[in-house]
Order: C-alpha cells, then sequence, then structure tokens
C-alpha cells in the first residue's frame, strides 16, 4: 500500500517564500533636466583669473553646513532656538516619523503573521441524535500555532507597494530637511531684517540729535538777528522730519522683532538681538557658471524624485493585480478531549490551507486602475520637471541680482562719502555767510536718504547670500 507523506508547513512556508520575489515594476529613468547645462554666466560675478579653477571646484550651498555659513554667534544661537521650538518644523518632524511607522506597516506584510492559539469547544449532543437515544456532552480542546492568511508576493505586488511606501518616506523626510533649510533662511532673513530696521533708527536718532543741534545754533543765531527765519523754520523742518523717521523705524523695528520670535517659536533674549548689520559670508563660495545638475540636491526636487519613484512602483502594484493572489493559512499544535490529556503522545495535529484567487471579470477596473497609475507617473513626472525649472529660475535670480547688488552697494557708499563732502562744504559756507540755509538743507536731506539708502542695499545683498544659500540646497 502507497503511503503519502505529508510535508510540514514550515518546510512549506519556506518553499513560499522562495517562490516569492518577481516585480512588475517598470524600469525607472530619471527624467532628463529640462533646463540648461549651466547657469548663465552673466548671472554671477565671474571670479579672479587666479582664483578660477578653486572657483570652478566650489561645492553647492547643501555641502556647507549653516553653522558655516552664519558666522555671527548671536544669529547662530537664534537659529538654534527655532529648530527646537519651531511648530512647522515640529509637524514636519513628526510626518516623517508617520511615514516611517506606514512603511513598516507595508513592509510588514510580506512577511507572514503566526501567532499563538488555543481553544476550547463543549458541545451537547441531544438524545434525538444521541449514540442509543442517550444525551451526551463532548469537549475539544486544542493548542498550537496558527499563521493567519499570508499572500504570496509571486508577483511583486507587495514588494512594489512596499517600495512605493518607502519612497513615500524618503520624500518625507526630503521635506522635512527642506522645511528645516527654509527655517534656517527665514530666520536669518528675519534677523537681518531687524538689523537694518535698528541701523537705520540708530541712523535717525543720530541725525535727530544733529538737527536738533543745527536747529538750536540757528535759533540763537536768529536771537542775535544773524539767521533769518527761513533759516530757522528750514532747520525746524529737518528736526521733525527726524522725529518722524525715528517713531517710522521704531515701529518697523518692533514688528520685525515680532516676526523674528514668531518664526523662533519663542521669546528671543534681549541679547540676542542684532544693533546692526552684520555680513553673511560663504567661506567656500558660490561661483558664477554653477553646472545646473546642482538643483538635483535641493529637497524639494530630491522629495519629488522620490515621489516620481513611488508612482514608477505603483504601477508593478497595478499591473500585479491582473495575475491570482496566492495566500497561506496553516496550524500546527495538539488536540485533545480533555485539558490533561493536550501534550500526551497521540494528540499532534496540523492544517494547511492555500487559497487562490484570481480575477476573472472586473468591469474594466483593473485596466482603469494601472491607467490611473501610468496618469499618476506622468503627472510625477511634470511634477519632478517644473520643480527643477523653478529652482533653475531661483537660482539664476539670485545669481544675477548678487552681481548688480555687489554694483549698487559700491556706488552707494561712494554716493555717502560725496554727501557728507557736500554736506560739510555746504555747512562752511553757510556759517562763512557766502550761502544761505537752503544748500545745507538739501545737502542734509540727501545725505540722510543715502545713508538709508546704503542700509537698504546692504540688507539686499545680505539677504540675496541667503536667498541664494537657500535655493542651492541649504546646509543642515
Amino acid at each position: 500500500m502507497n503511503r503519502t507523506r505529508i510535508t510540514s508547513p514550515v518546510v512549506l512556508l519556506a518553499a513560499a517564500v522562495g517562490l516569492s520575489g518577481c516585480s512588475l515594476a517598470p524600469k525607472y529613468e530619471r527624467p532628463p533636466l529640462p533646463v540648461a547645462d549651466a547657469f548663465p554666466a552673466e548671472a554671477a560675478p565671474a571670479p579672479a583669473a587666479e582664483e578660477a579653477p578653486e572657483a570652478a571646484a566650489a561645492p553647492a550651498a547643501k555641502d556647507v553646513p549653516w553653522q558655516e555659513f552664519f558666522t555671527d554667534a548671536r544669529l547662530k544661537s537664534v537659529i538654534d532656538l527655532a529648530l527646537a521650538n519651531n511648530r512647522d518644523l515640529r509637524v514636519a518632524t513628526l510626518n516623517v516619523q508617520k511615514a516611517q511607522a506606514l512603511y513598516r506597516i507595508q513592509r510588514s506584510e510580506l512577511n507572514p503573521t503566526i501567532g499563538v492559539q488555543a481553544t476550547g469547544d463543549r458541545t451537547r449532543i441531544p438524545e434525538s441524535i444521541g449514540k442509543d437515544g442517550v444525551a451526551s456532552v463532548s469537549s475539544t480542546y486544542t493548542v498550537g500555532l496558527g499563521l493567519a492568511s499570508w499572500e504570496l508576493d509571486l508577483f511583486g505586488r507587495l514588494r512594489s507597494l512596499k517600495a512605493r511606501a518607502l519612497e513615500q518616506y524618503f520624500a518625507t523626510e526630503e521635506a522635512r530637511r527642506g522645511a528645516q533649510t527654509s527655517l534656517v533662511a527665514a530666520v536669518a532673513g528675519s534677523w537681518l531684517s531687524l538689523a537694518a530696521d535698528e541701523e537705520n533708527l540708530a541712523l535717525s536718532k543720530g541725525t535727530l540729535e544733529a538737527q536738533g543741534s543745527a536747529f538750536e545754533l540757528i535759533r540763537k543765531s536768529r536771537e542775535a538777528g544773524v539767521a533769518s527765519d527761513l533759516d530757522l523754520r528750514q532747520a525746524e523742518s529737518q528736526v521733525e522730519a527726524a522725529r518722524a523717521s525715528v517713531a517710522a523705524y521704531t515701529g518697523a523695528a518692533a514688528v520685525s522683532r515680532n516676526a523674528l520670535e514668531l518664526l523662533v517659536g519663542a521669546k528671543v533674549p534681549a541679547e540676542l538681538l542684532p544693533g546692526r548689520l552684520v555680513p553673511v559670508t560663504d567661506p567656500k563660495g558660490l561661483s558664477a557658471g554653477l553646472p545646473s545638475d546642482v538643483l538635483l540636491r535641493r529637497p524639494d526636487i530630491v522629495a519629488a524624485e522620490h515621489q516620481l519613484r513611488g508612482a514608477n512602483a505603483n504601477i508593478g502594484a497595478a499591473r500585479a493585480a491582473f495575475f491570482p493572489r496566492i495566500s497561506l493559512t496553516a496550524g500546527f499544535g495538539t488536540t485533545s478531549p480533555d485539558l490533561d490529556g493536550l501534550f500526551k503522545s497521540g494528540t499532534k495535529m496540523w492544517t494547511f490551507a492555500p487559497q487562490i484567487v484570481s480575477p476573472l471579470f472586473a468591469s474594466g477596473s483593473l485596466f482603469a486602475n494601472l491607467k490611473v497609475s501610468k496618469v499618476d507617473r506622468e503627472i510625477a513626472v511634470a511634477t519632478y520637471e517644473k520643480a527643477i525649472q523653478a529652482a533653475f529660475a531661483e537660482v539664476s535670480d539670485a545669481l544675477a541680482l548678487r552681481t548688480t547688488l555687489v554694483a549698487q552697494r559700491e556706488a552707494q557708499d561712494a554716493l555717502v562719502v560725496a554727501l557728507e563732502e557736500t554736506l560739510r562744504l555746504s555747512d562752511a559756507r553757510y556759517k562763512g555767510g557766502i550761502d544761505a540755509y537752503l544748500p545745507v538743507l538739501f545737502a542734509q536731506q540727501s545725505l540722510f536718504g543715502a545713508q538709508r539708502a546704503a542700509v537698504g542695499v546692504r540688507f539686499a545683498e545680505q539677504a540675496n547670500l541667503v536667498t541664494l544659500y537657500k535655493v542651492l540646497g541649504g546646509g543642515v
């Protein structure tokens, strides 16, 4: 007589694991850059001849930690406060943890779920169907290991879903990194804005003090019959204009301070607030003619590519849905009509229940789902390319402004020096009785305006460096 040997469920599970592993997802290929190979050379200042080799090898801003980019100790402390307290960054960090947990959930579906199960069953058999017309009670007790319904991933459906979840996790992590870079840049920009307001406020107070002294001098000269009423009123107008400027910049500084504290998410100690503009420098340099592929390291572009990879993997899951799904349910343990006999010899039992489900008619939903996954990939491609184009424009604009702002600052500083000399000469001619007070008035107005414009240009130049640092990917 032939005897059939029943293979253990553990052996069958091992064989099933060996069978799984293929994937129907299309091979991923990164789309070509939809922009020029390099940023326009005229958009940034050309390096000196002796510096050209070093500039050509200069790394992107992503390679420069913000602790090296921002050199002021107070600004570094304020950024540290923001990284610890900003709520938007906290939400981004929690989203990363959530995406990581979702990935682990999806990954766990590839592995079998095994648990311990114990059951007890007592059944009363009535007299009408009992043996010899006598009622009886039967008992069955079972203890063992059970395998929940486990899908064999023969066509890569679960692996494709796992790959998509992993790419979602990576994209969320890049979004967090981008949020951190944006926060660092925003805090630095707000801190510099407050510094510019404080410098303009100090400039206005100094002007008010100087104008007040001039007004008192002219008033005494008027009382002595030397100066005219017109001179006195012109000097008074300068005092009031300076007073209005002090009030305006006092309010502007308060608003900038509130904006900074909102970004930081906490009260900024007074000793960490700026008194005047400080330089923001990049110790490693950001050169002209940067290759455009540096954009591929920007957090938002890296995140968009991970989304594209996820959409590509989802096509594999949609294709696998056309094929049969095979799932296994199994158990191994002991069974006995008495509790004390559960672990005696002769009580071993096992179950093995494979199941195959194959789609026959889905009313076109499988084809529609595959179409949706392919369209999602095309949308992800367009989103990825748009992110690169937007980043290219941002970097090009920042590089172009960098050139003009340097020239503006140099010209504005020269203008301030010229107007200071003009004021000195006009004041000497007035005091010498050669001219009236009107030329002095014009010189004072022009100098004050030029000094404020110089502060604005220096702020714009520093803010542009921060922007350039951010749009090139920043540093963590």
